[in-house]
């Protein structure tokens, strides 16, 4: 038997159990032939998947073949199409999803790439009525940053600042110094040996990197009252941390200083994260916008709530204090040109983009934002890179999500 998804239905498969219709009686019996007829009346029932007689390897290669090019194309919509990176990477990401479905995935049917709607969710605000800066106003007055935050926001700002303070001010604090040494220690950063202590991680990887990612973990934190109904946070951090990795590893091709990517990375998205707080309502219309219609949340916050999460991010970090050269990265990874150092926003955009394609033969549901030919250009990736970076993310994303979520 195999649970087909509806749109992959075709006449003359036959019904593997009976299928049950609103009004609690069978619709359809057992051994009925689908025919034209039975799949328009199967298609408005809203069904995702319709149990019919038969199994995975009755499913030609070319149906198979057409199902694969189908979905992944979805993702692919707002990529330049002429694009030799965007092409190889869609090559790349066929073969993972081909390789994903020999391994038992299934493709997930379109109807369950769609957010359900959260009917009893209310926002604070309302689109017209309230701008980015009563938003972030509004988020700022309610909640103070973790003491570590603060404090490592002194060292990072102070031009004196030695080894050992960064090291004080991160053993102070048993959570972020556990997860900062396990990071460190896994095989993602490649250093020789254990290594044991903050101190010993400062003078490895370098003062201001183990401050930045520092910072990055004790932001994390900050992010726990999230309705479940509008985001899976495990699923989100993932994708957060999987920017991250590229990030680190794009910048380290492109001889670029990693010290701020990784954390850039794991931050890029925070501004969506106040705008489920305060917007639950309108977030889920911008989310079901996306995966519905196949558009970048991105531009589905836009034409939703009238603004995006970049917006949000730049106004909410400049309250905290972040560091002036984290948030024009953060706050312009999908508009890089716009950044005072292009080449650097470009990394986490290129990172964004494929930390999308990476999940698309796993849980990812939204479609690659895409990237501007003078981003590309900027940044001076060679597109052979893919398969090693994709190579290096697989080997080390779950580890390093163990560590955070």
């Amino acid at each position: 038997m195999i649970n087909a998804c509806v749109e992959h239905l075709e006449p003359g498969m036959r019904i593997a159990k009976d299928i049950i219709g609103p009004n609690g009686e069978a619709a359809f019996r057992k051994g009925q032939v689908i025919d034209e007829g039975v799949l328009e009346t199967l298609r408005g029932l809203d069904l995702a998947r319709v149990p019919v007689e038969g199994d995975k390897s009755a499913v030609s290669e070319e149906a198979l073949l057409t199902r694969i090019e189908s979905y992944v194309s979805d993702f692919f919509q707002y990529v330049d199409p002429d694009s030799e990176a965007f092409i190889e990477l869609y090559r790349l990401v066929a073969e993972r999803v081909w390789d994903a479905v020999g391994r038992g995935w299934d493709i997930p049917c379109r109807s369950e790439r769609t957010a359900r709607n959260v009917e009893h969710m209310r926002d604070l605000f309302f689109k017209g009525n309230a701008s980015v800066e009563d938003l972030v106003r509004h988020e700022t007055s309610l909640a103070s940053f973790p003491g570590i935050y603060v404090r490592l926001k002194k060292v990072l700002d102070s031009p004196t600042s030695s080894a050992a303070d960064v090291a004080k001010v991160v053993t102070a604090d048993p959570g972020v110094s556990s997860k900062l040494l396990t990071l460190v220690n896994s095989p993602f950063f490649g250093l020789a040996g254990k290594v044991d202590s903050v101190s010993h991680a400062v003078s490895l990887v370098g003062l201001r990197e183990v401050a930045t990612i520092a910072l990055g973990i004790s932001t994390i934190d900050y992010f726990k009252d999230i309705p479940k109904e509008l985001v899976d946070l495990c699923q989100f951090w993932r994708h957060s941390l999987s920017c991250a990795v590229f990030a680190k590893l794009i910048a380290k091709a492109v001889g670029v200083s990693s010290d701020r990517l990784f954390t850039a990375g794991l931050l890029h998205d925070c501004g969506r994260l106040i705008m489920y707080k305060n917007l639950p309502y309108a977030s889920v219309q911008s989310l079901i916008h996306a995966r519905g219609d196949s558009v970048p949340l991105v531009e589905a916050e836009r034409e939703v709530l009238g603004f995006d999460h970049q917006e949000v991010a730049s106004l909410l970090l400049e309250q905290w204090g972040f560091p002036d050269d984290l948030k024009v990265i953060i706050s312009n990874h999908h508009n890089p040109e716009r950044a005072a150092d292009s080449k650097e926003a470009a990394i986490v955009q290129l990172a964004d983009n494929m930390a999308n394609a990476a999940a698309i033969s796993s849980e990812n549901m939204f479609v690659l934002p895409g990237m501007s030919d003078a981003a590309w250009s900027a940044l001076g990736f060679p597109k052979e890179k893919f398969v090693e970076l994709l190579g290096e993310h697989d080997r080390d994303i779950d580890d390093i999500t163990k560590v955070f979520v």
